[in-house]
């Protein structure tokens, strides 16, 4: 026995048997599924910020989303120190496109070749397209039902009353409308002002991918009272007082404005003005109060002056007078006179 373990070929033999079952037995760990499960691992990444590279001074691309999920698969270290770190980029180069539209693959860079990497979506369909700037009025705007009953939107306004929206030249041509939305609670019946954001619209209401600058502007809402401007309508009252004719009578303001509910304004024709005619008494100005009529807040002229042109007429005395008759007066004469006989003038002239 001792010999032959002396002996070379044996050793050889041996040797090479105990090679050939360290190899078997390698090769079957390395086959072994579970050890594959415990040595590779999978795991997804959401949400990973796109990076694009272009002319962004003079263009717009459109298309490319904002954020792709990334996949990595391979052995559990480099997966999880991918992971935790995220030291990896995701790009598009659109440097070398003319304007148009194009169908990419997106990249990514920093990750370790021993892994397997799939994004998604992995192609996409962007737009090259001149970037354009222009102005736009900004348009205020609010819901009336917010106002108080018995209250209006007499004006809005922004300031500035204009910005300036930059986009692909497609989307330029496309907006329809610039608005500031107001909001505010039920109940509203006053000026106010409040910062509103500025929206970028095409005809059928949806918001446009563009920049807006200032993306805020200052609103002033400016709400009052209902009212309408009606004319005064004397009304006389009683009769003049006895030798006094009312020549005229002249009313002073002409027109007046009512406020109140407008289903109630907007029915009413006249403010009507009672005045009592036997008050006037002289030509000058008097004044005479508003009776306000019936849902009718409140009016611009509580009083209204009217301006009275009157004669006096004298009347005659009607009491009739008794007077005693005078004797009538008789010629005075003298004793000679009255014992004087009355010569005959005939006798005399002949």
């Amino acid at each position: 026995m001792d010999k032959m373990m002396d002996s070379p070929w044996v050793l050889r033999i041996i040797a090479l048997f105990l090679a050939c079952l360290l190899f078997f037995s390698v090769r079957t760990e390395l086959s072994s599924p579970n050890k594959t499960i415990t040595s590779e691992q999978t795991e997804v990444i959401r949400d990973v910020p796109v990076d694009v590279y272009y002319d962004n001074e003079n263009l717009i691309v459109t298309g490319l989303p904002k954020t792709v999920d990334v996949t990595i698969k391979g052995p559990m270290t480099l997966v999880l120190q991918a992971k935790a770190s995220k030291d990896f980029s995701v790009f598009v180069d659109l440097s070398n496109l003319l304007i148009g539209k194009h169908n990419v693959k997106l990249q990514y860079e920093n990750i370790s070749e021993k892994l397997q990497v799939t994004l998604d979506p992995a192609m996409v369909n962007v737009n090259i397209e001149e970037k354009v700037t222009q102005e736009f009025r900004v348009d205020p705007e609010m819901n009336n039902r917010l106002i108080e009953e018995g209250y209006i939107l007499k004006g809005m306004s922004a300031n500035p009353a204009t910005v300036y929206v930059t986009g692909a030249k497609s989307a330029i041509e496309s907006i329809s409308y610039v608005k500031a939305t107001v909001t505010g609670e039920p109940g509203l019946k006053g000026p106010f002002s409040q910062v509103a954001a500025v929206k970028v619209l095409d005809r059928d209401l949806n918001k446009l991918d563009v920049t807006i600058e200032p993306e805020n502007v200052k609103v002033q809402v400016d709400i009052a009272e209902y009212s309408k401007d009606l004319p005064i309508a004397l009304k006389e009252l009683g009769n003049a007082l006895n030798g006094i004719t009312i020549n005229q009578l002249t009313i002073n303001p002409t027109m007046v404005k009512v406020y109140g509910r407008k289903s109630i304004i907007d029915g009413l024709t006249e403010i009507p003005v009672e005045v009592d005619l036997s008050k006037i008494t002289e030509s000058k100005t008097y004044e005479f109060d508003v009776k306000l009529p019936e849902g009718v807040t409140k009016i611009s002229e509580p009083k209204i002056k009217v301006k009275a042109d009157i004669t006096k007429v004298e009347q005659e005395n009607t009491t009739p007078t008794v007077s005693t008759p005078s004797p009538p007066l008789e010629e005075s004469k003298t004793p000679s006179e009255e014992n004087t006989p009355v010569e005959n003038t005939e006798d005399i002239d002949s």
